[in-house]
C-alpha cells in the first residue's frame, strides 16, 4: 500500500519535458527507458493530468515484420518516416485508437506502443479514458502543449518480455523480447 502511494505522489510530481535527442534515438535504446516515465496530457477543459506510463512495445522499422512499417511507407505510417517525437496514431477493430511514439532518425521507421499507464491498463483504454483520438496524429512530443513526456528522474527496474497479439509476424518477430513493463 505505501508503494502505491509513493507513485501517486511522485507521478503528481512535475518533471523536464523530454528533448527531440531522447527520441532520435534507436527504438530499443528509447523503449525501455519509457516505462516510468510521465505521460502529461491537457484535458477537455483545460486541466492537466500526469500518467505514469507502465508498459510499451517497441516496433523496429521495415525489417520488423510485426512493425506497420514493414509493407512500406503509405498514407497511414506517414509521420513513421519522420524524427523520433511525432505521435502515430492508428485505429484498431474500428474501435480503439493506438498511441505509439515515432523514435530514431528520419527515414528509419521506429515506432513504441504505449500499452498502459498507471490508471489505464491496455490500450485501447488509455486511449478512450484520456480522449486520444485521430486528431493527435503527427503531434509533435517536443512542442505540444496537449500532450508531452516528462522525466522526474524516477528509476525503476524494468521488465521485458514478448510482445502481445502479434502472431501474424512470425516465430522469429513474436518471440522477440520488446515489450517493457514496470
Amino acid at each position: 500500500m505505501e508503494w502505491r502511494i509513493k507513485l501517486h505522489t511522485d507521478r503528481m510530481k512535475s518533471g523536464v519535458r523530454l528533448s527531440r535527442d531522447f527520441y532520435t534515438r534507436d527504438v530499443l535504446d528509447v523503449a525501455p527507458e519509457v516505462p516510468g516515465k510521465n505521460m502529461v496530457i491537457r484535458l477537455p477543459g483545460g486541466s492537466q493530468e500526469r500518467f505514469r506510463i507502465t508498459e510499451v512495445e517497441a516496433y523496429r522499422g521495415s525489417e520488423d515484420r510485426a512493425c506497420h512499417a514493414f509493407k512500406g511507407r503509405t498514407a497511414r505510417t506517414e509521420v513513421m518516416f519522420d524524427q523520433g517525437g511525432k505521435l502515430y496514431i492508428y485505429l484498431i477493430y474500428g474501435m480503439y485508437w493506438m498511441l505509439n511514439i515515432v523514435t530514431g532518425e528520419k527515414d528509419n521507421p521506429q515506432a513504441i506502443l504505449i500499452r498502459g499507464v498507471e490508471q489505464y491498463p491496455g490500450p485501447g483504454k488509455l486511449t478512450k479514458s484520456l480522449g486520444i483520438d485521430k486528431s493527435f496524429y503527427g503531434e509533435d512530443l517536443i512542442f505540444s502543449d496537449r500532450i508531452w513526456l516528462e522525466d522526474i528522474g524516477l528509476v525503476q527496474p524494468v521488465k521485458f518480455g514478448p510482445r502481445i497479439g502479434i502472431d501474424y509476424a512470425g516465430e522469429y518477430w513474436k518471440t522477440k523480447p520488446w515489450r517493457y513493463f514496470l
